[in-house]
């Protein structure tokens, strides 16, 4: 009887616990509220400004404002148009550059976006910058952060349920089920949702930089750009992020949809 109220607690959750993605349409787990995820994003994000060195080179800080003011406000044009405006009715955008030779950007729930000095040295133009601003909004967009922390929740629920259907075995079955599962857990779960969504916000950040008006076509010269300066090169089944080659083909396949239906050119 434990066994089946266990699966069945885990059923009523997932049942329970579904969102969609903006652009994509895609079904995501989402087991946290909006209020939780933003308050602890809000601490850690100012808690990390706080100690941050604010770039002073001003004509690259005021780059990466405006390019993400203007991705920003086409994403919330867009999701009024389509009545997903309150999916983000919470987010207060800031963009801001940072000094770091390390080349990265990344984005919290909420909107608050930080990109490193480093990978502004691969960016020539406001398109490219759109590249990447458009990526990370489309982190904050598609919730992201909520659906990985819904996913440990699930996997650490699983190996509750795990000990309650184990239970009554030996010791030793019960702690080979408990690594596999947890193999199982950040090989064929984890880390391939991680790879979906960085997937999902390369696609989505082309959609978003098209409807702000910038051209998608520069985001394979970007990204080709970004694997050349890349020192680490892991196997994509341990990796969170797709291969270099994975991603590039995956937007070259997109970019003539997203051509097709979101280019504005106004830019």
């Amino acid at each position: 009887m434990k066994k089946i109220l266990a699966l069945l607690s885990v059923a009523a959750l997932l049942l329970t616990s579904c969102g969609s993605v903006p652009i994509t349409g895609r079904k995501q787990l989402n087991l946290v509220s909006d209020s939780e995820v933003l308050q602890s994003s809000l601490q850690s994000y100012t808690s990390f400004m706080s100690t941050a060195k604010v770039s002073t080179q001003k004509t690259q800080s005021a780059q990466v404002t405006r390019v993400g003011k203007n991705i920003a406000a086409a994403t919330e044009a867009y999701l009024k148009a389509v009545g997903m405006e309150s999916e983000i009715k919470n987010y207060a955008w800031e963009f801001n550059l940072v000094k770091s030779d390390e080349v990265n950007a990344w984005c919290m729930p909420g909107g608050k976006i930080v990109v490193y000095e480093g990978i502004m040295k691969l960016v020539s133009s406001d398109d490219e910058l759109a590249v990447v601003l458009g990526h990370e909004v489309a982190h904050a967009v598609a919730k992201h952060a909520n659906e990985r922390m819904s996913q440990q929740m699930l996997a650490q629920t699983g190996a509750n349920v795990l000990g309650v259907i184990t239970q009554g075995k030996s010791n030793t079955t019960q702690a080979v089920a408990q690594q596999v599962y947890g193999l199982g857990a950040q090989y064929g779960v984890m880390q391939p949702f991680s790879r979906k969504h960085e997937s999902e916000a390369d696609y989505m950040g082309l959609v978003l930089m098209s409807i702000a008006g910038y051209n998608p076509d520069v985001a394979i010269t970007f990204w080709q750009k970004m694997s050349a300066a890349s020192s680490a090169k892991v196997p994509e089944f341990l990796s969170s992020h797709p291969s270099d080659a994975t991603r590039i083909k995956q937007i070259q396949e997109k970019l003539p949809e997203v051509k097709k239906n979101y280019c504005t050119g106004k830019k």
